[in-house]
């Protein structure tokens, strides 16, 4: 009796899933969230006695506190993605055992963040909450994409937030911020080279599909995050600052696991792959023209407002 095309692939790629989660295992270093928050900056809040949040109480820049808001709340529907990817991989064998693996990592993430927060009183505590049992009761929803399309989403996913983390830590400028937010980074940039390595193991074994997969996923992306509240207007912040823009999006997250897969040098595709490849240059061309034009506004705005403040 023939396997299922999805249950065949899952076969044959579990040697590589083990080799990959055996990798993981050995990079990957054990950490504590606790030792990444300032906890002596803490103090009770209004109901025990103590101060209500103030924005003045917070070291960090309104921008800075956006990104934050963000980052957490995109890290807050963790068990969202734990559902959909514990679907698309299962829970048997190397799969099950990388997908538990994975989440467990990740639930440190939410736990340090926050804590950092509020212990350092750098966002709004109240409207934090709110926001993020608004999230979390929308939940995250991948459309029960195909298993080459989440192998290809998550790679993207993994880099870019890994970026998003690392450079909202810097634009915080406090050094206790940096080291957490670089740290979660390390972690996000593991969970990528293992998705990384299943995309590659897949064009292998599925060139034609692998490849309409990766296009699908460039030409449709979307972070995990854009269900938060008023997210479109969060991102345009973030963008201006030049924390997680469309150049950055081009330029370190999808380009970077391009040249990896070797994706415009890869020989023998059918029509299928050679079609979804030429759609990809196209939107390739387009998203680098836009980019540009992002850049340029963003500096005659930059270069406005100077002015005016002088």
């Amino acid at each position: 009796m023939a396997l299922e095309p999805t249950t065949r692939l899952m076969f044959d790629l579990e040697s590589t899933v083990e080799e990959n989660l055996n990798r993981h295992l050995v990079a990957a270093k054990e950490w504590m969230p606790h030792e990444y928050v300032p906890w002596s900056e803490g103090r009770n809040f209004a109901d025990l006695g103590g101060e209500a949040w103030d924005p003045e109480q917070s070291k960090v820049s309104p921008i800075a506190r956006t990104s934050l808001e963000v980052n957490l709340l995109t890290e807050d529907n963790l068990p969202s993605y734990h559902r959909e990817i514990e679907r698309a991989f299962g829970r048997d064998g190397a799969w099950g055992t990388w997908v538990h693996r994975w989440t467990a990592e990740e639930g440190r993430h939410g736990i340090a963040i926050r804590d950092y927060l509020l212990v350092t009183r750098a966002v709004d505590p109240v409207e934090l909450e709110r926001a993020r049992m608004q999230v979390m009761q929308t939940g995250y929803d991948s459309g029960d994409k195909p298993l080459l399309h989440v192998m290809a989403y998550v790679s993207f996913q993994e880099l870019a937030t890994r970026l998003s983390h690392r450079n909202t830590g810097r634009y915080t400028e406090d050094p206790f911020c940096e080291k957490l937010l670089a740290r979660v980074a390390t972690d996000e940039n593991l969970h990528m080279v293992f998705y990384r390595n299943l995309v590659t193991a897949s064009l292998q074994l599925q060139p034609d599909e692998m490849m309409r997969a990766i296009t699908d996923e460039v030409v449709g992306f979307a972070m995990p995050g854009h269900i938060i509240p008023s997210f479109v207007r969060k991102a345009a912040l973030i963008a201006k600052a030049g924390i997680y823009d469309l150049r950055i999006h081009h330029d370190d997250v999808i380009w970077p696991l391009l040249r990896h897969w070797k994706v415009f040098e890869l020989e023998g595709l059918g029509e299928v792959g050679e079609t979804a490849r030429d759609e990809l240059a196209k939107f390739l061309e387009n998203l680098d023209a836009q980019a540009t034009r992002f850049e340029d506004r963003r500096a005659t705005m930059l270069e406005r407002e100077a002015a005016r403040r002088s």
